[in-house]
Parts: C-alpha cells; structure tokens; sequence
C-alpha cells in the first residue's frame, strides 16, 4: 500500500487501498452550538459502476466519481478503492467538490468495475435558534457566498423569474420570511411525481410550468427564486438511507438545499422531504435529518481532469467517457448501505 499526496492530488496504486483518512476526520473540529444532542448515524456506503461494454475499438476509456468529504455533518473514513488501473483524487475550482478519477489504457476486458466502498456518521443538521440572526448586519462581499446568486443553465435568473419570486413573497420584509415563503409556495404548488419525462432535471422553469418532479425540481424553484431576490441559495447531493436501520440498496439520489441568512449563516431546506411528510414540513425548514450521505454541491460542474462534454447538471452518478465521447447505456450503478454500531465505528476512526 502506498499514497502520496501532491498538490491535493492523492495518488492511489492498483486494485484495492483501504486507508484512515485522517485529514477528513481531523477538519472535524468545527461544531454547530448544541450538536452533541443531535441524532447521528453510522454506515457503511458502497457505491459501485459497471460498464458492461464500449464502442469497438476503444483505446481509452475515463471515469470520474464523487469522492465523498467530511465536513461539519459528516465524517467519512475507512475509504475503500477498487478499480481496474490507477485512480487520483482531485477537486474541482468552482465548488471545491472532490472527485475520484479512472483513467485505462486499451480496456479490452468487460465489464469494468469500479468501487468505492467508505464509513459515514452523518449528524443531524438542526439550524432554528432564529432569534440570533442579526439581518441588520453590514453585508460584505464574500465571492463563497456570492457565487450562489448566480444563474444556472437549468435555474435562469430574468425579470419572469424576479417577478414571480417577488409576487411569492409579497409582504414579506425580512430574508427569513421570504425563504420561507419560497419553502412554503415549493411545496403547496409541486407535487412529488415522476411519471412522464422531464422531471429530475432541476429545471426550473418546468417546475414552474408542470408544478412537478423530483428533489432537484423542487430545489430548483427554491434556490432559483430565492437568488433572483438576492438570497444565496446552494444546492447539495448525494443519497438517502431508509429511515429503518439494517441494511439494503438504495435506489437512487437525493437531494437539498440551503440558504444564506446575513448576520447568522447557512440555513438548511428539504422541500421535497417537506412534501413528501407534511407532519415533518417545519422540521425540514431548518433541518436536515441524519438519514443521508453528501457527495457535492453546485450545478454546471466540471470536473477535473476537465473532461470533453459539456459541464454535469449535478454530479452523484459517474460520468464515463470512451476515446473522449460520453457513454451512458452500457454504465450501470448499485448503491448499499449497511448500519453500523457506534462503538465499531468510533474503533475504525480511532485506528
């Protein structure tokens, strides 16, 4: 086993590293005031790609995955690599997202499997103590928050999208209100369905039109409408897990947002989750629940090594490509979870 570390490139050998990744676990000091009583949970997260074929002749074939992180609501660790050739680990300027590379030479045997196999306590997200935002605050510049005022391919920022944003927060003064007014009108006006097509691409002008979709249409409207009144809004992937513990696969992505409140911070949303349990619809206003993996945040993401097509909508699945093409309907993706107890876990980290 081997690893180098240059210029926040981690370089990996061939077939499977299990490594500690203690700079993830040690950038872990930073804590939200009252953290210790929130809800955690810890699993173990398996995300495996098979490409099962490539066009005839084939001379190179690239993969680049999300590269989960730890941060204030998650630790990852125990991280497992296995793959055909070399990977490298890199990030991305924009969103500082990290993301794990495969590059094969000549790939003449099929399928091609590559997984990435890592340990996740994920906390529960609770920001509500309200009454310590100071909105009365000089806003200065700040180019990591102010990035998310900006439009997006699929979330456009125009005087159609200002006009309805502000007729949705009529009478509203504070940043607070309107964001909740946003929160609110996302999920009276949408239904959670995904029959037809269109939906599940956070576009946010068929949001408004079909009043329907999936997470990233809801998020969508929240995040397009809060920028378009000058909220910084953001916008964050990865995967559920089933509210029971045990073990299983997950079907597919999830998704969520956060808004930027001056004088207090990042606010976490889950409209779709408010929809989906309108018990739970304050809960997810301020909340996100322990019952989740990260992956990235952002929209329009290139990756690194840049690759040839045009920028990712978002980034949860792996994007492959062959002699430089995008291929997609030989790429096929499992996701597991499986619980684990707190104290093998606590061992794992210390270790």
């Amino acid at each position: 086993m081997y690893l180098k570390i240059v210029q926040s490139t981690i370089t990996l050998l061939l077939g499977t590293l299990c490594f500690s990744n203690l700079i993830d676990v040690f950038a872990l000091s930073k804590r939200d005031a009252g953290s210790t009583k929130h809800r955690e949970r810890t699993f173990e997260f398996t995300y495996r790609t098979t490409i099962d074929s490539l066009p005839l002749g084939t001379k190179h074939l690239e993969v680049w995955l999300p590269y989960p992180e730890s941060d204030e609501n998650q630790d990852i660790f125990d991280i497992e690599i296995d793959t055909p050739s070399a990977a490298t680990v890199h990030r991305e300027p924009a969103y500082d997202n990290r993301i794990l590379y495969v590059s094969i030479d000549r790939p003449e045997s099929m399928p091609q499997n590559i997984q990435l196999k890592f340990k996740v306590r994920r906390r529960e997200y609770l920001r509500r103590d309200f009454d310590k935002a100071d909105e009365n605050a000089v806003r200065s510049f700040d180019p990591e928050i102010e990035k998310f005022l900006r439009p997006k391919r699929l979330v456009p920022i125009n005087d159609q999208i200002r006009a309805w944003a502000r007729d949705v927060t009529r009478g509203k003064k504070t940043t607070l209100e309107k964001a909740r007014a946003i929160y609110d009108y996302a999920i009276s006006i949408l239904k959670y369905d995904k029959s037809g097509t269109g939906w599940g691409r956070g576009d946010l002008l068929y949001a408004c039109d079909e009043k329907r979709g999936n997470c990233t249409d809801f998020h969508a409207l929240f995040t397009g409408f809060s920028r378009a009144l000058g909220i910084p809004a953001r916008f964050a992937i990865g995967f559920p897990l089933p509210l029971e513990r045990g073990q299983g696969e997950i079907p597919g992505y999830h998704c969520w947002a956060e808004f930027y409140l001056e004088g207090y911070g990042w606010v976490p949303v889950d409209a779709s989750e408010g929809w989906k349990y309108p018990e739970k619809k304050d809960y997810f206003f301020g909340g996100h629940d322990e019952n989740r993996v990260q992956l990235s945040i952002g929209r329009d993401i290139v990756l690194q090594p840049q690759h040839r097509g045009d920028p990712l909508n978002y980034f949860v699945y792996s994007y492959v490509e062959a002699d430089g093409k995008r291929i997609r309907d030989t790429v096929s993706h499992k996701f597991y979870f499986r619980d684990l107890s707190s104290s093998r876990a606590s061992q794992s980290v210390g270790n």
